[in-house]
């Protein structure tokens, strides 16, 4: 909106004020736990975890019900990944673009790509220092991302693979079945062809003489 300003880290929505969790979440706080834990550890990341929880069990917001960040409770039971989700993700895309210029070495909009994403992972590997999050020795390093990006986000992005596809055919197969009955109503609303007599004109009426 031209002329209002807006400060950085405010473009999302504001939730709205809630003094306790919603009356139709039907699950308690071990509940809860239970079921964040068991997901995490079929390979499921915490942004995974959170959608699922909304999806499917009618949990708009784990804290709110548990008192507790979702990142908070895995970590509470050991099965929270070993570096944040956001640098994990940046490390895939690195991880990706190392193993496509390997293939296309002459891609140099790839190596400025890669340049410019291990800046960010340098960069938010200090952020991560300085508040704690990660150890003081944590240092980048491509071989060591590939091995966290198979063992963390491995499940993940097949999950979201196969998810993908699934929705893409059910796309496909609807849109098939559109176009099936779009031919077949113009066909029943284009009557007939009338057979011409001999020594008939096209399109005359045999009734005329």
């Amino acid at each position: 909106m031209a002329g209002k300003k807006r400060d950085k880290g405010e473009s999302h929505s504001t939730r709205p004020a809630r003094l306790g969790p919603p009356k139709w979440v039907r699950y308690s706080q071990d509940e809860i736990e239970a079921i964040a834990v068991e997901l995490a550890k079929m390979g499921y990341t915490p942004s995974m975890i959170g959608i699922i929880l909304r999806d499917q069990y009618g949990i708009p917001l784990v804290k709110s019900v548990t008192g507790m960040k979702l990142t908070k409770i895995l970590e509470k039971h050991g099965v929270a990944p070993p570096v944040p989700e956001d640098l994990l993700r940046l490390m895939a895309k690195a991880v990706n673009l190392r193993r496509h210029l390997s293939e296309q070495p002459k891609d140099f909009a790839s190596k400025r790509g890669l340049i410019e994403t291990e800046s960010k992972i340098r960069a938010l590997i200090r952020y991560y220092k300085r508040v704690g999050k990660l150890p003081p020795d944590f240092e980048y390093d491509p071989e060591r991302a590939k091995l966290l990006v198979a063992q963390y986000l491995g499940a993940a992005l097949q999950q979201q693979a196969a998810t993908s596809e699934t929705a893409g055919q059910t796309q496909v197969g609807t849109a098939t079945t559109q176009t099936a009955g779009q031919v077949a109503g113009s066909a029943a609303a284009t009557p007939p062809a009338q057979e011409t007599q001999p020594g008939q004109q096209p399109g005359s009426s045999g009734a005329q003489q």
